[in-house]
């Protein structure tokens, strides 16, 4: 790399139910917040320590640590504040959460390095939709969407959306909601780009690929002009996978940008995409080779990382003169 050039990192990981530890039920077959049995500290300081080697190796990959990072399945704010606390973020890294109605209690989330960026504002987009038209108090929760507008060394102003989408089941049923979502999103980026004049960053679990409807009308602005550029759809292209289904294998994990990243006029430009699947961080069976070691298969522990790879792209900033 040229010698006048700062590398920087913006990462997202779905980082497959990361659950503060059960209380001990009073009778085994009492429900538990986790929806697992026997989830304990050990598991728990385990899974956490898994989280943070990922991270280790990136560092030890790219030479340096993500400014920002995007999380998906999230139980709550502690479980953020005890994964900082360990090597290699050391407390460096500033968060950003909010509770959100999800009925499986999982929520999106952003860090980012307290040494690059700073936070002008955040807040937490929420869907919720009517399962049954007639009957207006049954409703389907689901993730927020995270917002969150950063400073980036008091330079450049980034807006970044930290999604996890209804997921893929039941022949698809969720793709209207997807599609509802996004296009609320869209909305808003369409505002931020042409009035604000400001960069965007989309990243998260779509739960559809790069090549898919919802994905890709989320580019254009209503005159079907595109706004955003999406690099994940050529490592799609290239069966590059984050994570798998039986089968098939998915890049439903993705990082969108702006065409400010692709501008010679902007500070930070776009570089690479990746999708991290190291063999550390991948299955020891041989069945599965070449897939994510997760943490659970069905609700059987394994104690691995992640049923998802993390996926980054690589940002250069000019360095001032």
């Amino acid at each position: 790399m040229a010698e006048n050039v700062n590398k920087e990192l913006v990462l997202f990981y779905n980082v497959e139910n990361l659950f503060s530890p059960d209380p001990k039920p009073n009778h085994k077959l009492d429900p538990t917040a986790s929806g697992f049995r026997n989830w304990d500290e050990r598991k728990y300081k385990n899974k956490l320590h898994k989280i943070a080697n990922v991270f280790r190796l990136v560092e030890e990959k790219e030479g340096i640590l993500p400014m920002i990072i995007g999380l998906a399945e999230i139980n709550n704010e502690e479980n953020l504040k005890d994964l900082v606390e360990l090597e290699p973020f050391n407390n460096n890294y500033g968060i950003v959460h909010y509770d959100s109605l999800d009925e499986r209690g999982v929520d999106t989330a952003l860090l980012y390095d307290k040494r690059k960026i700073s936070v002008l504002d955040s807040e937490a987009i929420s869907f919720v939709f009517e399962k049954h038209h007639e009957n207006s108090d049954n409703l389907d929760t689901t993730r927020d969407v995270l917002y969150c507008r950063l400073n980036y060394y008091n330079k450049e102003i980034i807006n970044v959306f930290v999604l996890h989408l209804p997921s893929k089941r039941e022949k698809d049923i969720n793709k209207p909601k997807r599609a509802f979502i996004l296009d609320s999103i869209r909305e808003r980026i369409v505002k931020t780009i042409e009035k604000n004049r400001e960069s965007v960053i989309v990243c998260g679990d779509f739960n559809e690929n790069p090549d898919e409807e919802n994905v890709m009308k989320l580019l254009y602005n209503d005159e079907k002009n595109k706004i955003l550029k999406n690099q994940f759809l050529e490592l799609f292209q290239s069966k590059k996978y984050s994570t798998f289904h039986y089968k098939d294998g998915l890049l439903f994990d993705q990082i969108i940008l702006s065409n400010h990243f692709f501008e010679p006029n902007f500070g930070i430009h776009f570089k690479q995409a990746e999708v991290f699947n190291s063999e550390k961080i991948s299955s020891w069976d041989k069945k599965f080779k070449g897939r994510p070691f997760r943490t659970f298969a069905g609700s059987r522990y394994l104690g691995g990382y992640s049923d998802h790879y993390p996926v980054y792209v690589i940002l250069e900033q000019k360095k001032d003169n």
